[in-house]
């Protein structure tokens, strides 16, 4: 069972995180460990930032984690790293983040999220991936980072 707050594998008989002391909560549905949040939920909240950010391209935008809400990272080149690492393009400054935790590509004005073998895993839209395609309003966690992928 994984953590809804920083994401640690915990073993099944659990009721508290053993790496944060966060209650674990059981979800009979699957292994949803984050909230989702689109901007077609009847809000332009999504938009909106974006427009607020003047943002001239796709963006990961920080929604919660290391008191960090707002920060933005414009993805403007064709591979991004994401991680622990200060080397890292989305440096994300935390133990719940590997050095080098996940990677966005742009193929063919397509944006892939790929983790890199970390620990902690990579989360799309609440699942845990390998790999996955980023479409405007997505959620991504990346330890305890809720970030959201906007596109103009």
């Amino acid at each position: 069972m994984y953590c809804p707050e920083c994401g640690f594998q915990n073993p099944e008989a659990a009721n508290y995180c053993t790496k944060c002391g966060a209650l674990l909560v059981r979800d009979e549905s699957g292994s949803d460990t984050t909230m989702s949040f689109t901007p077609e939920e009847g809000d332009e909240e999504g938009a909106e930032i974006l427009d607020e950010l003047k943002a001239e391209g796709p963006a990961l935008v920080v929604r919660s984690g290391g008191g960090r809400a707002g920060e933005h990272f414009l993805l403007e080149q064709e591979s991004t790293t994401v991680g622990r690492s200060p080397d890292c393009e989305i440096f994300l400054d935390d133990v719940t983040v590997s050095r080098r935790h996940a990677l966005v590509k742009r193929t063919d004005n397509q944006f892939f999220i790929e983790d890199q073998g970390s620990l902690n895993g990579t989360f799309l839209n609440r699942r845990r991936i390998e790999s996955g395609a980023l479409e405007d309003g997505d959620e991504v966690q990346i330890g305890k980072y809720k970030l959201t992928f906007l596109t103009p």
